[in-house]
């Protein structure tokens, strides 16, 4: 991990601040000290503090997957997670999957079959389907759309979905 420390604080936020609170998060192997609000969700933490738009506010609510990130290892919906509470945590975004230039597999493997269409879901889908490859998750198409089902897509791209997760799983 970057011993790097990012030290941007919330939009607008002054030390004098009442109520702020001070937390460091790791984000993609880097950490940053952040004042904010102790309210503030991880994903609304992400987007509007530190600019990471690659995790979506879909529903808010924890239930269409678009902000999904992975915090120790397994995937998590940031909207339903306090951000001051991921201090310690080790916490990856789309963004710290891969490059333009070197994709991950899995993301490669949506590119290849075509698993989008507006894109809007995406980031939360590819989430899931690389903590799939850590977690119990059996070999069947049948399998893989159960553990994929807190992911929605609004365009109904999930048999391509399911052709790049299983791709990208050696399967097909």
């Amino acid at each position: 991990m970057s011993e790097q420390i990012d030290e941007r604080a919330a939009p607008g936020a002054r030390d004098e601040d009442e109520g702020r609170l001070a937390v460091t998060l790791s984000i993609n192997g880097q950490r940053h000290a952040l004042q904010i609000d102790p309210r503030t969700t991880l994903l609304d933490c992400l987007r509007e503090t530190l600019h990471l738009t690659g995790t979506k506010k879909g529903c808010d609510h924890g239930q269409c997957g678009a902000c999904t990130v992975h915090v120790n290892g397994r995937r998590q919906n940031a909207c339903l997670a306090l951000a001051a509470a991921r201090e310690g945590d080790e916490i990856v975004t789309i963004e710290g999957v891969g490059t333009p230039g070197q994709l991950h597999p899995m993301q490669a493997a949506f590119l290849e079959k075509d698993a989008y269409q507006c894109g809007f879901c995406t980031s939360g889908q590819i989430m899931s389907a690389l903590a799939l490859l850590n977690e119990p998750c059996g070999a069947s198409d049948d399998d893989v759309r159960e553990f994929m089902s807190g992911n929605i897509c609004r365009c109904g791209a999930y048999a391509n979905i399911v052709a790049a997760i299983q791709h990208a799983r050696g399967q097909s």
